[in-house]
């Protein structure tokens, strides 16, 4: 309800100064964070999920990510896709039970990640974008 209220709000607000957002637009502020903690991102079924930080420092984008899901049985799995030197890179990782992972890279403009459970591409929840 609150959610619901704040954004006619602010609908409202910039009906009134002239600025409105697409409906695209719209989705992507709502998944957009700056740099710092992010999460928790769970997958489509709840079963897992990511949480971490994301940061700039000496020129390089930093993140540390931890997973948690249910130990035994199917993994949960982190995707994390970058945009740098005009180009889309991804990549993933699995684990079981809990797990704390980091990355880094330099000339890096955007990420974004997503939580899946039971396989690669099984039970994806939403993407979101984190740097």
């Amino acid at each position: 309800m609150r959610k619901a209220l704040a954004i006619a709000t602010l609908a409202g607000s910039m009906a009134v100064t002239g600025l409105a957002l697409s409906p695209a637009t719209a989705q992507a502020a709502t998944t957009t964070q700056a740099t710092g903690s992010w999460g928790k991102f769970f997958s489509s079924d709840r079963k897992a999920y990511t949480f971490g930080k994301t940061w700039k420092s000496g020129g390089k984008i930093h993140t540390k990510w931890y997973g948690v899901d249910k130990k035994g049985g199917k993994k949960g799995w982190v995707w994390f896709e970058f945009y740098r030197g005009g180009k889309w890179h991804k990549f993933n990782r699995s684990w079981d039970g809990k797990v704390t992972g980091s990355w880094s890279g330099r000339g890096i403009k955007k990420v974004y990640t997503f939580t899946c459970w039971a396989g690669k591409f099984d039970n994806c929840g939403k993407k979101y974008r984190i740097y």
